[in-house]
């Protein structure tokens, strides 16, 4: 395919959704430098920011997901609906694009029901083992549907399923080699270990209370803790930052060298985090979020867990088991090279390439048949 493409990315909500879409937009634009992407997402979430600072243009819609209570939100939900489908095909009639490709969030429905509406073939990124609502429903229009697990028949047609795994960041396939530069970025001692704390970019209030909690149990292991705590918890637990050993972020943006710099990682099990740690390949206890749809992350975790790849606690099990469990991961060489060599063999490193592959196809055949 010689001719620049012109591609509408739709994902969003959560960085889960945004920034795989973003990772396939970069390796579109790295193949064709003059190809046209835009993205759609839905107005007031985060994609309205990360993606402009990603050098993407964005439109939003006025749309949201449902409340699982009554709200103000559902009632006006078929309104936001009917808005969002109007909008989605002004946008493609403005655009005309060759291919819309949606990675989830509410977004992504209205768009991409109007895409196949107009004939546009349509690619479907799914993160998770247990797909959204989103997805779902337009799965039976999709030309393509990319997953990241295995058993993903039970969800979609079977002879439109791609195995190609979830993007990530392309400077996380060799953190080894940073370490050095880690230490000196973070400024930590290089004789202490450092746990890794993540629970996604809004935070992950039961495990920054379980830090929090924790904190004299990692100084008299005498411990480093760098800990992502998240936008909406940063006010209340920056003030533990100014013990020497405890660094507490907001947002960690230079990813690859966190992971360096990490002995064990403490994650929430997203889609996109699970998919990260398999590349990075380093102790990790998983701590599932219990309040996401159909219980997803544990879902998301066991995939590795049954694998023998990793550690994982329910939120129900810290208390009890927390601290056992963190100083086995820390101590246990055994265990150490057991989970890497396991949870690396996990690991699909070329999932963006992967993705794209499959967008070209389809562009190309769809050419060749007009």
């Amino acid at each position: 395919m010689k001719q620049q493409p012109r591609v509408i990315l739709s994902g969003g909500g959560t960085g889960g959704h945004i920034y795989p879409a973003i990772s396939i937009a970069n390796e579109i634009k790295d193949r064709y430098p003059e190809a046209s992407i835009l993205f759609v997402g839905a107005k007031d979430r985060m994609e309205m920011q990360k993606v402009p600072q990603a050098g993407y243009e964005i439109e939003g819609l006025w749309i949201s997901g449902i409340q699982r209570k009554l709200t103000l939100s559902n009632l006006l939900f078929p309104f936001k609906l009917l808005s969002s489908l109007w909008k989605s095909k002004k946008i493609i009639k403005k655009f005309n694009p060759d291919i819309v490709i949606g990675t989830g969030g509410f977004a992504s429905g209205p768009l991409l029901r109007m895409a196949n509406s107009a004939k546009i073939p349509t690619v479907l990124q799914e993160q998770n083992s247990f797909p959204g609502i989103t997805n779902k429903w337009l799965a039976k229009g999709a030309n393509k549907i990319c997953v990241a697990y295995d058993g993903m028949e039970r969800f979609f047609p079977k002879d439109k399923i791609i195995k190609t795994g979830n993007p990530v960041r392309q400077d996380l396939l060799e953190i080894n080699s940073k370490r050095r530069d880690a230490i000196a970025k973070y400024n930590l001692d290089i004789e202490k270990k450092t746990v890794l704390v993540i629970g996604g970019s809004l935070g992950a209030r039961r495990i920054n209370q379980l830090i929090e909690k924790e904190l004299e149990f990692f100084s008299k292991k005498e411990i480093q803790i760098l800990w992502q705590c998240g936008k909406l918890y940063y006010d209340e637990y920056k003030k533990y930052g100014s013990n020497r050993d405890v660094q507490v972020h907001e947002f960690l943006d230079t990813m690859d060298l966190a992971y360096a710099a990490a002995d064990v990682i403490i994650s929430r099990a997203g889609a996109s985090s699970v998919s990260e740690l398999c590349i990075v390949a380093k102790p990790t206890l998983f701590i599932p979020s219990p309040n996401v749809a159909e219980d997803h992350q544990t879902k998301n975790a066991n995939a590795i867990v049954s694998q023998n790849g990793a550690k994982m606690l329910k939120e129900s099990e810290l208390e009890e088991k927390f601290q056992k469990t963190i100083l086995q991961l820390l101590e246990s060489e055994a265990m150490q090279i057991k989970l890497t060599h396991a949870i690396k063999k996990l690991a699909l490193p070329n999932a963006t390439k992967d993705i794209v592959n499959e967008i070209e196809q389809i562009i190309g055949k769809e050419k060749v048949e007009r």
